[in-house]
C-alpha cells in the first residue's frame, strides 16, 4: 500500500480536521488514518475514526500500544482514578510520551508506505491551558529530527497545521472548509467516552466546549444537536 501521508487520527475533532485537511492536500485515496489503542478509559473514539474514515473514504488502521499501560500509569488509562487537574499543575491525564511515541509510529511507518510526512492535529493552547507538553511544536520539531536522522531523509516532515491556533480558530477553518457541523456531530473528545457536549468537566470537553461557546458568538445562527447543552 502506498500513501502520500498519514494522519494520526484519535476519533476526536482536532484530528479529524486534520484528516480533513490532508484530503483537501492529497485527495482521500492517498490518505491513511492511523488510531492507536492504548489502554485508554474507553475505546470508542476509534469506532468514531473508524466511521468517519467509512465517510469520507479513507483507509484506517488501527496501531495497539497497550503496553503503555505496563510503563506508566494515569487517570486517562485508569477509570477507577477521577480525573483532577489541579491549578498549575500538569492534569492527571497526562500520558508521558504518549503523542512522541504516535508521532514515531506513524512517521515509520509512512518511511514504509512512501510517504513524505504526517499530520499531528496538536495545539498549544492545549500545552498551556491543560498542561499537556507534548503539544508544542518545540517538542515535535525534536522528534521530527530523530525521525529524519532514522530515515536519512532531512525533507520528511510532521505536519501540525493547527498549533499556533486557539479552540475558536480551529472551528473557524472547519467552517470555511465546510465541514464543521459534521466535526461538531460526529467526532468525540471527551476523556469519560460521553458523545456530543460530553461529561463538561475534562479537559477536553472544557476546551472543545469553550470553543464552540466563542465561536457561536460569533455566528449565532449556526446551529447543531446539542447547541442548548452547552449553552
Amino acid at each position: 500500500m502506498k500513501k502520500k501521508t498519514i494522519v494520526v487520527h484519535s476519533g476526536g475533532m482536532d484530528s479529524s480536521l486534520c484528516l480533513a485537511l490532508a484530503i483537501e492536500q492529497e485527495g482521500a485515496d492517498n490518505v491513511l488514518s492511523m488510531s492507536f489503542t492504548y489502554g485508554q478509559r474507553h475505546t470508542k473514539e476509534i469506532d468514531f475514526a473508524k466511521e468517519i474514515c467509512k465517510e469520507w473514504g479513507v483507509d484506517h488502521r488501527v496501531v495497539n500500544i497497550s503496553s503503555l499501560n505496563q510503563i506508566t500509569g494515569n487517570a486517562l488509562m485508569d477509570s477507577s482514578v477521577e480525573i483532577e487537574h489541579k491549578k498549575n499543575e500538569t492534569p492527571n491525564t497526562m500520558v508521558i510520551g504518549r503523542n512522541g511515541l504516535m508521532a514515531r509510529i506513524a512517521g515509520i511507518h509512512s518511511e514504509h508506505i512512501g510517504a513524505e510526512n504526517i499530520y499531528m492535529g496538536i495545539i498549544e493552547v492545549e500545552a498551556a491551558n491543560s498542561g499537556y507538553r507534548d503539544c508544542t511544536r518545540k517538542y515535535m520539531d525534536i522528534i521530527q529530527a530523530g525521525l529524519r536522522v532514522d530515515f536519512n531523509n532531512q525533507q520528511f516532515e510532521i505536519k501540525t497545521p493547527l498549533v499556533y491556533m486557539d479552540k475558536k480558530q480551529t472551528l473557524e477553518l472547519g467552517y470555511q472548509m465546510g465541514v464543521l457541523h459534521y466535526l461538531i456531530e460526529s467526532t468525540l473528545s471527551c476523556y469519560e467516552g460521553i458523545e456530543k457536549a460530553g461529561c463538561g468537566k475534562c479537559p477536553a470537553c472544557l476546551l472543545r466546549n469553550e470553543g464552540i461557546k466563542e465561536f457561536c458568538a460569533a455566528h449565532p445562527d449556526f446551529e447543531f444537536s446539542y447547541r442548548d447543552k452547552i449553552f
